[in-house]
């Protein structure tokens, strides 16, 4: 079993940036997909970037460009650099093994 954990949520003005951490208990080391995911109100829960082990990573359209996703060395922390924020990046961002286990969520809000 996986405990996933995610912070670095919060307000942002349009154009600003954050950096989003999922800590993953006890690692990430076995596990091979690694996501990030929203879910903004009214809407369906969308894939936002995703690392493999092989190191090939995945972003999506919406935020092609603007946001990345990282890891550290020690493999139990997953990053999602978001810069550029827009009003429509307003959700909540989960993290995720393949889909089995998932975080509690954080809560992003990009407004003025």
């Amino acid at each position: 079993q996986v405990q996933l954990v995610e912070s670095g949520g919060g307000l942002v003005q349009p154009g600003g940036s954050l950096r989003l951490s999922c800590s993953a208990s006890p690692n990430f080391r076995s596990i091979y997909y690694k996501g990030w995911y929203r879910r903004a109100p009214g809407r369906e829960r969308e894939m936002v970037a995703s690392l493999v082990s092989d190191g090939s990573i995945n972003t999506g359209l919406a935020v092609k460009g603007r946001f990345s996703i990282s890891s550290n060395d020690a493999r139990d922390t997953i990053y999602l650099q978001m810069n550029d924020l827009k009003p429509e990046d307003t959700a909540v961002y989960y993290c995720t093994d393949d889909g089995t286990f998932w975080g509690q969520g954080t809560q992003v809000t990009v407004s003025a």
